[in-house]
């Protein structure tokens, strides 16, 4: 099942090929951007039932073994993180029909939005340091041009703090890469993490773990970086933030989870802590500012960053249950979040704005959108019993049994105030009267097709997140042997070296 490996690229680059081809035919675009995030969706959840059992599949392209040659590698945590990716390609794929002008179409959206997804797919899937580099520079790439489509002033203003802040990442991303090629003479995560374990150098593993701690730190939005992302989130089309919104970020998310289980291990008495720290400031800071926010998806840019402490904070307790909630914590934010996105976007075509003081009564308008945004806000939220809970929980019991009070304490804090902001803006659009004029009171009427290119994405986000709320078990179980197979690195350096030497 080797081959399953390059699909999840191949796919991607092939529809954008097409569609480029194709630009000038809007339906044939659409037909291409939905069937290609369906095809990669197959595959995924092909390599999910294929690696579900604890095996670890690798592709060594050219035929060149490693450390010598690009290896594409695929374990539990690879696997659910394209499935997400996939999932996530095909819901927006879907509300793109409606919600994206033709005219971004014919400037290259679908091209566009199909590398993005081709290049979060490579990282996923790279074996090695420098192609992780590379995929990370086809989504900074893809995104600067997707951020600033329609061409204006607020998306150019976002789009150049995106980038710049971006481009110091890659920066810094390249340097760390550098220092450990020179010490070590290879890029390749199994072959690093075998010389490192043979011949620890704490000033280079101290050194480096920082350099990249700052780069992936930067592209997931982490305290103190993450001022980037409200700022520009919040600017391009709801499609284009609800894509960014689920991936991006967590990309950055996965390769801490990937370089400081693997390579970067020696110092853990030094990691762990600062991780730690970094969850609670990220939590408490995304969602103070997600509280004082009057605008919706701005609101939720700054949810974005609060949940990501979360995911850190897994990384700090550095136990199974803990990276076990991390993993299923990082897919259900995705989805949630998402759904968010998508529902702030059918209120802006609907209603004209997406200020808060100047929307309400949508729950008669529009009671199903009302449902489907309850039941996102309240699983982002950690209530019962949607897939929140089941996240939060399994890190707030993996905090205790750790004898991590503070961390617990600051988690649970932030989800009491993550609740109080999505009732706030439940009640802002859904649960008030109407404004009697502005914006809020034009209620465009759309048609029957572009309703459907709506609602549909938002009934399968919020129904996979129901979904993994009530099977909540199965889905630890499988995050769990992800997380198992993070904490012993040898299989993976087995799978990718054919042992150790």
């Amino acid at each position: 099942m080797n081959w399953l490996l390059i699909l999840p690229v191949l796919i991607p680059l092939l529809t954008a090929v097409s569609a480029f081809l194709s630009r000038r035919s809007i339906r044939a675009q659409h037909w291409l951007n939905v069937l290609g995030a369906l095809g990669v969706l197959i595959t995924a959840a092909l390599l999910l039932f294929d690696v579900s059992g604890g095996d670890i599949r690798v592709m060594h392209l050219g035929g060149w073994k490693a450390p010598f040659g690009i290896v594409l590698v695929a374990d539990v945590l690879s696997a659910l993180m394209l499935l997400l990716s996939s999932l996530l390609g095909l819901a927006v794929a879907l509300y793109s029909i409606a919600s994206v002008d033709a005219s971004h179409k014919r400037y290259g959206y679908v091209p566009l939005f199909q590398v993005l997804l081709m290049g979060v797919n490579g990282a996923f899937l790279t074996g090695d340091m420098f192609n992780l580099y590379v995929w990370f520079e086809v989504m900074l790439i893809a995104s600067f041009v997707l951020m600033v489509l329609g061409g204006k002033k607020a998306q150019l203003v976002g789009a150049v703090k995106y980038v710049t802040i971006n481009l110091l990442a890659s920066m810094l991303f390249l340097i760390g890469a550098g220092v450990l090629y020179g010490k070590t003479g290879t890029l390749n995560f199994a072959d690093l993490a075998v010389i490192l374990m043979q011949n620890p150098e704490p000033e280079l593993a101290n050194t480096t773990a920082i350099l990249f701690l700052v780069a992936f730190g930067i592209k997931a939005a982490v305290f103190p970086f993450f001022f980037w992302l409200p700022d520009s989130y919040h600017v391009p089309s709801a499609a284009v933030t609800a894509i960014f919104s689920g991936l991006l970020t967590k990309v950055g998310v996965y390769a801490m989870m990937r370089t400081f289980t693997l390579i970067f291990v020696y110092d853990a008495s030094f990691t762990q802590p600062l991780f730690l720290v970094l969850a609670s400031l990220t939590m408490i800071t995304g969602v103070i500012g997600a509280v004082a926010q009057g605008e919706m998806k701005r609101l939720l840019s700054f949810h974005i960053v609060s949940q990501i402490g979360y995911a850190l904070m897994g990384l700090g307790i550095f136990t199974q249950l803990a990276f076990s909630g991390a993993i299923y914590f990082t897919i259900h934010v995705a989805i949630a979040k998402a759904a968010l996105f998508l529902v702030a976007g059918y209120v802006a075509a609907t209603q004209g704005t997406t200020e808060l003081k100047r929307l309400g009564g949508m729950l008669r308008q529009s009671p199903l959108l009302a449902v489907l945004f309850l039941i996102a806000a309240l699983s982002l939220a950690g209530l019962p019993p949607f897939s929140g809970f089941f996240a939060k929980f399994a890190l707030v019991k993996a905090g205790l049994e750790a004898s991590r009070y503070a961390i617990v304490a600051v988690a649970l804090t932030v989800g009491v105030l993550t609740l109080f902001s999505m009732t706030k803006m439940w009640n802002e659009i859904f649960w008030k009267d109407a404004p009697q004029s502005g914006a809020a009171r034009r209620i465009p009427q759309l048609s029957r097709g572009s309703m459907m290119s709506y609602v549909l994405p938002m009934l399968l986000l919020v129904g996979i997140t129901v979904v993994m709320g009530l099977a909540a078990e199965p889905v630890l179980q499988l995050t769990g042997r992800a997380a198992e197979q993070l904490l012993q690195p040898s299989q993976y350096i087995n799978a990718v070296l054919g042992g150790l030497p």
